[in-house]
């Protein structure tokens, strides 16, 4: 894993280990955040530990139109059980996914400078939400994410309540189907095979980017 000085150029992402571990810094800037997703890396580490990039090979992601929308799920849907909403309270949904509690993790990824510098991005329209209400007016679930050209990169989503992430996920694929090509859910999980994502090449998934 190679140490990157505050100037210095992300190495390729094929040095990048079996992990997908390709490169660590002490800072978080802005300028090295946008160059990251642009070249299909994200960061992800813990509070007190230098930044850590990763770049996994194969890719977990959604194909828009591969979306598996369950039998009980079109009834939620259906039924209205939930309102849906784009950016209307990021900083509220970044707050949220950093406090729902996860099992298996002690603390958060989402440091208070994750949750400053995606605020930025947010305010650049670079990063957006989704937020899902309850009847009652509550947000009980939402996602957030970065959108570079025609890719979503999806970083985190939480839920108070059953299937209102799935809600909001379901709806937001739906309504911007048409303007994206490729959904990045970053890395494997039941969840996300579950409405229809799979392990791509990473190669294959940078192609989306250029």
């Amino acid at each position: 894993m190679m140490f990157l000085q505050d100037t210095e150029p992300f190495p390729p992402v094929t040095l990048a280990d079996k992990e997908g571990c390709l490169a660590f810094s002490l800072n978080l800037s802005m300028p090295r955040l946008i160059e990251a997703y642009h070249k299909g890396i994200f960061p992800w580490y813990n509070e007190n530990e230098p930044v850590i990039w990763w770049s996994p090979d194969p890719r977990m992601v959604l194909f828009p139109e591969e979306l598996r929308v369950s039998k009980s799920m079109k009834k939620v849907l259906r039924d209205q059980t939930f309102k849906v909403t784009f950016n209307l309270d990021f900083a509220r949904v970044i707050r949220e996914c950093r406090a729902i509690p996860r099992t298996g993790q002690n603390g958060t990824w989402i440091t208070d400078e994750i949750v400053s510098h995606y605020q930025n991005l947010h305010e650049l329209g670079l990063a957006h939400s989704v937020e899902v209400w309850n009847k009652e007016g509550e947000l009980v679930g939402g996602l957030y994410g970065v959108w570079i050209k025609r890719v979503f990169c999806g970083e985190s989503m939480f839920a108070k309540e059953s299937n209102a992430s799935k809600a909001g996920f379901i709806t937001f694929v739906e309504n911007f189907k048409n303007d994206l090509d490729i959904i990045d859910c970053q890395i494997y999980t039941k969840h996300l095979a579950s409405l229809g994502a799979k392990l791509i090449p990473r190669d294959k998934y940078l192609s989306y980017l250029v």
